[in-house]
């Protein structure tokens, strides 16, 4: 929609411009719609009815639909990092300056009102051979645009990095570009990414460039430690862990889930070669790893959590089955699983996607979910309030006799299957 004509302003020239179009040309619904004006001024701008938003650079809300509206714009490096940047708007600025400054090929078209497809960097080309290829090199001045590129990679799976966008990549991780990203950007980035298609090609695309060794060191070191010989010796622990979270996309599941099922095995990476393929209290190590990674990167405190808890706790759960009843209680108490019985069901899915992280093993029932679930029902049911009542006499019995009916809880149903 077009802001009501005023007689003594110009035609505005407006462009839909890159995911919208990207999208669009893909067949994928498009979500949201960026639009660059040529050839206005910010006076021009807040005449028309927009309400300005930018800080940096002028960026204006329509004010009937709400979209972005900025104006054409070139930037300059200035510093390292991903903010160190100069911008320059200005009516002169035209379309192709402005979309030369954007990352890859396939968003740096746009769209006029006409319906006509402006690329004059090849982005429809790269589209259908499915590249991903830089712009130009001030691609190389932005360490953000490495994540950009790995989520994009996780989000359209038949994607490949064109070769030379890939060196240029490895280029800035040995310049030190990556070192000068912040945590929270290098969160939100791989949070978004874990919750593409296919996350473990976000992982990929850091590994190939050298990015995943300066961001997630401890994920890194997992290519080449062996499983155990008992568990899935034919894939090595890293490749694992990409299935892994591979299975926790394919099931739907939450970010904190995603995230457990990423940081889950991290200890392993520390065991000495000649200890391999075994790992012996890898959890503990996992659990300081997790941890670690987690006050680095300042991950939100429901992520964080699961994490641990995943780290500390999935090699139980996978032996349910097997365990007492007494040791299940226990698990529920550590875990917190009483009062908080949400978040041991995301731990759960968690360790189901460690399960299916398997070479062939999609989908498969996952048996201590189904057992720790009934339990936990059963658990929660115990009447605990009445317990106390009956023990107001001496108090001092009250966690003993509430323990020993929560065991007698689990004990009934492991012994009804």
């Amino acid at each position: 929609m077009t802001p009501r004509p005023n007689k003594a302003l110009p035609p505005l020239r407006s462009f839909i411009v890159g995911g919208a179009v990207r999208d669009r040309l893909l067949g994928l619904p498009v979500q949201d719609r960026d639009h660059v004006v040529v050839g206005a001024t910010p006076e021009e701008m807040l005449a028309r009815g927009f309400r300005p938003v930018g800080k940096d650079f002028p960026v204006f809300l329509h004010p009937a639909t709400h979209e972005e509206y900025a104006l054409a714009r070139t930037e300059r490096k200035t510093a390292p990092g991903y903010a160190g940047f100069a911008f320059h708007a200005a009516p002169d600025v035209t379309l192709e300056e402005d979309l030369a400054r954007r990352d890859l090929t396939i968003n740096a078209m746009a769209e006029g009102d006409d319906g006509e497809l402006v690329d004059p960097y090849g982005g429809r080309r790269d589209l259908a051979a499915r590249v991903f290829r830089h712009v130009g090199p001030a691609f190389a001045e932005d360490p953000v645009r490495i994540l950009r590129l790995a989520r994009f990679a996780a989000r359209f799976v038949d994607f490949t990095v064109a070769p030379e966008t890939l060196a240029l990549m490895r280029g800035m991780v040995d310049d030190g570009e990556v070192d000068a990203l912040v945590p929270e950007r290098v969160w939100q980035e791989l949070a978004r990414g874990l919750m593409e298609a296919r996350p473990s090609r976000m992982f990929a695309v850091l590994r190939a460039c050298g990015a995943l060794q300066r961001l997630l060191p401890e994920l890194d070191r997992l290519w080449g430690v062996p499983q155990r010989a008992d568990y899935h010796p034919e894939v090595d622990t890293g490749v694992h862990v990409m299935l892994v979270v591979d299975a926790a996309a394919r099931a739907g599941c939450v970010l904190p889930v995603r995230f457990a099922a990423l940081l889950h095995d991290l200890g392993k990476g520390t065991t000495p070669p000649g200890e391999w393929p075994r790992h012996i209290a890898h959890e503990q190590r996992s659990v300081k790893l997790a941890e670690a990674v987690c006050a680095r990167l300042k991950v939100p405190a429901d992520c964080r959590d699961l994490a641990v808890l995943a780290a500390r706790y999935h090699g139980d759960i996978h032996r349910a089955v097997e365990l007492r009843p007494d040791t299940v209680v226990r698990l529920f108490e550590r875990s917190d699983a009483l009062r908080r019985p949400q978040r041991f069901l995301q731990l759960l899915e968690a360790c189901a996607a460690d399960y299916n992280g398997r070479l062939g093993w999609e989908g498969r029932d996952y048996a201590p979910a189904e057992i720790l679930r009934r339990a936990l029902a059963a658990v929660q049911a115990v009447p605990a309030g009445d317990i106390a009542r009956a023990c107001a006499a001496d108090p001092a019995q009250i966690p003993a006799r509430i323990h020993a009916a929560r065991v007698a809880a689990v004990a009934a149903i492991k012994e009804a299957g």
